[in-house]
């Protein structure tokens, strides 16, 4: 896979919610990190996805938010 983004995290998917119009699917890390997403259905259908396939989340440097308490 070639990608220019910087931000790759392998994981596993460990849950699929399906929707008739989007999918949420979240990934565990090796570390046991969690990373959940909201793609189309459509996408989910089109990359084979299901629970324990490896598969990666890439993060796009402008969508990610910082807070502080």
């Amino acid at each position: 896979m070639k990608i220019s983004a910087r931000n790759c995290l392998e994981g596993k998917v460990v849950s699929i919610k399906k929707g008739p119009v989007s999918t949420e699917v979240t990934l565990e890390t090796a570390a046991g990190e969690k990373i959940v997403s909201s793609i189309t259905t459509a996408s989910a259908e089109s990359l084979g996805l299901d629970v324990g396939v490896k598969a990666f989340a890439v993060i796009k440097a402008s969508s990610v938010m910082v807070a502080v308490e």
